[in-house]
């Protein structure tokens, strides 16, 4: 598992797990940042916010939120994870 801050743009991954508190955890779930969730990295310049989609819509979040997200990476389309 990485944060998803460490996924490339066009990679996918699944959502594993989040880590904060009662408030991030429900916005998160409500965002639809569940567990199993599949989701695609849609912009990531290593600096400001990213970029996902996810269950058929665009998400932006700020790096510390995406940095608590925790995910598993699937083959995308290059393979890799960048190294931030």
């Amino acid at each position: 598992m990485v944060p998803l801050t460490d996924l490339s743009p066009g990679n996918t991954a699944l959502v594993r797990g989040l880590h904060g508190g009662r408030c991030f955890m429900g916005r998160m779930a409500a965002l639809g940042f569940t567990p199993g969730a599949s989701i695609q990295m849609v912009r990531n310049y290593g600096f400001g916010p990213v970029i996902v989609s996810l269950r058929g819509t665009q998400v932006a979040l700020g790096r510390r939120e995406a940095h608590h997200v925790l995910v598993h990476p699937m083959e995308g389309r290059n393979g890799k994870i960048s190294g931030r």
